[in-house]
């Protein structure tokens, strides 16, 4: 299937002009919310470090701006990160959101920094046959994405490229970790949302990515709701 794929980029006159640079792994995506101004949150921080390591885990931070106020302004915050736990939180028919806190799958939901239960959470959707088959390549500047239903889904699937920065360290200057220096891993930059796919015939789509920060491709049911299907390209 992906020589097939490879072929079809051949096709589009793609690859006399770039090599291929790369093609996506798949995983399990953890999401992480945090915020350089919350003291619990260093621990859960650390280990994200250590799932971002593990095979079969796309883990992401998405840094959340509403510890702001108290004294330190997250340099990685954005509000729309905010807006996508908030909408977690309607999923379960919740008012409130906090940090640290997991999300697996775009199912799981883990208070604080707990790795038995994510770990749990992970392979236990590592074990789940996937509805979905998504495949990724890069050639030059140029995502190609394809998805294929391997069942009848439910409803439609909601298709959405997520860039994220490695790595970066940053002193706190003041707020409740003031005086520290964390290392922050797999900094989301950017979260967006190509398409909605019926998820019926197969799924192509070429979206430009400049730069050298990793891509993901995650297929979620809207809510947001159960990832069917994620694949990060570094």
């Amino acid at each position: 299937m992906m020589r097939q794929f490879a072929t079809a980029l051949c096709g589009l006159m793609i690859c006399m002009t770039a090599p291929v640079l790369a093609q996506g792994t798949s995983g399990v995506v953890v999401e992480l919310y945090t915020s350089q101004g919350c003291s619990s949150c260093p621990p859960a921080d650390a280990y994200l470090a250590e799932l971002a390591q593990e095979s079969g885990v796309i883990a992401l931070a998405l840094h959340v701006d509403y510890w702001d106020y108290i004294g330190w302004t997250d340099k990685f915050a954005n509000p729309r990160y905010t807006d996508r736990q908030k909408g977690y939180a309607r999923v379960v028919g919740s008012n409130t959101i906090y940090t640290p806190q997991m999300i697996v799958a775009g199912t799981d939901r883990v208070e604080g920094s707990d790795p038995d239960k994510v770990e749990g959470d992970i392979r236990r959707h590592q074990m789940t046959q996937s509805q979905v088959g998504l495949q990724l390549m890069r050639v030059g500047d140029v995502l190609m994405i394809r998805a294929i239903a391997k069942a009848t889904l439910s409803g439609p699937v909601v298709v959405q490229l997520v860039r994220y920065h490695p790595s970066a360290t940053v002193t706190i200057e003041h707020g409740e970790n003031a005086g520290q220096t964390i290392t922050y891993t797999n900094i989301v930059t950017s979260w967006t949302k190509l398409a909605e796919w019926p998820g019926k015939d197969d799924f192509e789509l070429s979206v430009p990515v400049v730069g050298s920060d990793p891509a993901v491709v995650i297929l979620q049911q809207p809510g947001p709701g159960l990832i069917l299907a994620a694949s990060v390209l570094k």
